[in-house]
């Protein structure tokens, strides 16, 4: 077993058939759901600056023992998850509040 640390990565393929490929930054359980928050992932460190840094937040679901990530569809539900999320990963990193 290896003791070095890696990110969890997270690949998704969309309704076109299209691969993006996220990190996991973290992901919670209410009574409403399982939400996880990811990130964009990049092998090259150029492309990293290119990105806005923006969190992706999607509901967990599962159907016939597959799990799927799909939108948070409701706003209200999507606005107290991301309020959770916010709060939790304010603690390891800077997040700067949209205006």
């Amino acid at each position: 077993m290896s003791d070095e640390y890696g990110p969890d990565i997270v690949s998704v393929v969309d309704e076109d058939g299209n691969e993006h490929v996220f990190e996991e930054l973290d992901r919670i359980e209410t009574d409403k759901g399982r939400y996880v928050a990811l990130i964009p992932y990049y092998d090259d460190s150029e492309d990293i600056l290119d990105d806005d840094g923006e969190l992706i937040i999607l509901k967990v679901s599962e159907e016939d023992g597959e799990t799927y990530l799909e939108p948070i569809e409701d706003d209200a539900e999507f606005d107290e998850i991301g309020a959770l999320f916010e709060e939790r990963l304010s603690e390891v990193f800077d997040i700067e509040e949209k205006e």
